[in-house]
């Protein structure tokens, strides 16, 4: 059985999961008190959502090298977000051990498929 190439940064299943990382945190700083709107909520919101973006851009790129120049920053925005969730936890704007734990699936398949597109052939 062989596996068909994905068409769209959509067909990732990286992308896929990081979407709902991002549908989660979405709905976990819903609960952030409303002076953490422009603070936390903002922030975490924007880092997340910039794991995506780089994930679609690299996904266009030709070259191995264009590719890996936008995903070599995705796993960095994911320690960031993963620090956030554990202040909003410290903080106890709510629980993010499940979030936390979505966010470390999400970063084993993002160490996967950078492996896979350095180890490619193209």
């Amino acid at each position: 059985m062989s596996i068909s190439p994905a068409k769209s940064f959509k067909d990732l299943i990286v992308w896929q999961k990081s979407h709902q990382l991002v549908l989660l945190i979405y709905q976990y700083s819903e609960l952030f008190p409303q002076k953490e709107m422009f603070g936390l909520t903002s922030q975490l919101r924007e880092v997340i959502i910039s794991v995506l973006a780089n994930i679609a851009e690299g996904f266009k790129k030709k070259g191995k090298a264009d590719k890996m120049r936008f995903l070599n920053i995705a796993p960095g925005l994911l320690e960031e977000s993963r620090y956030d969730l554990i202040l909003a936890n410290n903080l106890k704007y709510g629980n993010s051990d499940l979030i936390i734990e979505k966010l470390e699936e999400v970063s084993k398949l993002m160490n996967a498929y950078l492996k896979a597109i350095l180890n490619s052939v193209s």
